[in-house]
């Protein structure tokens, strides 16, 4: 089955909420699970990211509780970590796609608050009941489909490589783990850092979308601009939105992948692709170009290319002085 999504907006981000609840404190000393930590995929993550300092305190996987997976004790759920552990702070997700809204939904119930969901192409309506059940408890989601968030030499949460990173004032928001090492690249040459990195996913559905980690970068004192790359209109519309209503106090450049293809082409990867052509109007290169006119007008500056960006930010950097 099918599901019609190009009408589906996310749930907008709410102003009014305190700086703590929407930005939340990704800094140490933070105590860390990884749900689903038998997957290859999670346990390269405990390992690397242990190895860098994150404080991964345990492994949750039903079945497997009394283990060990790489010296990191395994337990059948989230409760019996807090037992053992004390309280948890965040939450990494790594279960099938089909497990992740009760897994998540576990995480919520043990007053976890902050949680990042690398499964990708999680059933929509799944994601709809986490979105809500998100709001209701105050909640922070990151993806389904995300690769996590660095904040260089200081956090590693997912599988974001960070030796691609430097420190700096660059804000950086990507749907696309590779596009988003190509742009840190640009900028690293130019001997501009970032403050901090995320990926919010690349599902049709997000739990925070590129809009949300706007206002929160925005309210950061860190950083100073702010990068976003995105590879669908829908997700460049959600900063289009957010700005109208609510403004933005800095130089704002988004990078949408595709721009310089040719008119009857649309170069992005096949689940996008498949994706616009499901559930989106065609053709797409028209709305790409129609969205960039949008952001023009209410003044924030557009990329056609990565190595375009850095220019754009220290010229935008040094108006603003």
């Amino acid at each position: 089955m099918f599901f019609d999504l190009s009408s589906f907006v996310p749930p907008p981000v709410n102003p009014s909420l305190p700086e703590s609840s929407l930005s939340m404190n990704w800094f140490p000393p933070n105590k860390v699970i990884i749900q689903g930590i038998n997957n290859y995929q999670a346990t390269v993550c405990a390992v690397q990211t242990k190895a860098y300092g994150t404080d991964i305190i345990a492994g949750v996987s039903p079945g497997h509780g009394g283990t060990t997976v790489e010296d990191i004790p395994v337990f059948d759920l989230v409760e019996q970590v807090q037992t053992a552990m004390g309280k948890v702070d965040i939450s990494l997700i790594f279960v099938d796609s089909f497990q992740v809204l009760d897994a998540a939904q576990e995480a919520i119930a043990a007053g976890i608050r902050q949680i990042i969901i690398f499964t990708p192409r999680v059933p929509p309506q799944d994601t709809i009941a986490l979105i809500k059940c998100a709001q209701e408890t105050n909640t922070l989601i990151l993806g389904p489909g995300s690769h996590g968030i660095v904040i260089p030499q200081q956090v590693w949460l997912g599988n974001l490589q960070p030796q691609f990173y430097q420190p700096g004032i660059v804000g950086l928001i990507s749907s696309s783990r590779h596009l988003g090492y190509e742009v840190a690249a640009e900028l690293n040459a130019a001997q501009i850092g970032q403050s901090m990195i995320v990926s919010v996913g690349n599902d049709r559905i997000l739990g925070s979308d590129l809009a949300h980690w706007l206002a929160t970068l925005n309210e950061d004192p860190n950083t100073k601009a702010i990068v976003a790359i995105g590879q669908r209109v829908n997700q460049i519309k959600s900063i289009i939105a957010y700005s109208k209503n609510h403004g933005y106090d800095k130089p704002i450049v988004v990078y949408l992948a595709g721009l310089k293809a040719p008119q009857a082409k649309v170069y992005r990867d096949a689940f996008t692709i498949i994706s616009n052509h499901l559930s989106a109007s065609i053709p797409v290169v028209n709305r790409d170009r129609q969205t960039v006119t949008e952001l023009r007008k209410i003044g924030i500056k557009t990329a056609k290319k990565p190595s375009e960006i850095p220019l754009i930010i220290q010229k935008a950097l040094a108006s603003s002085f």
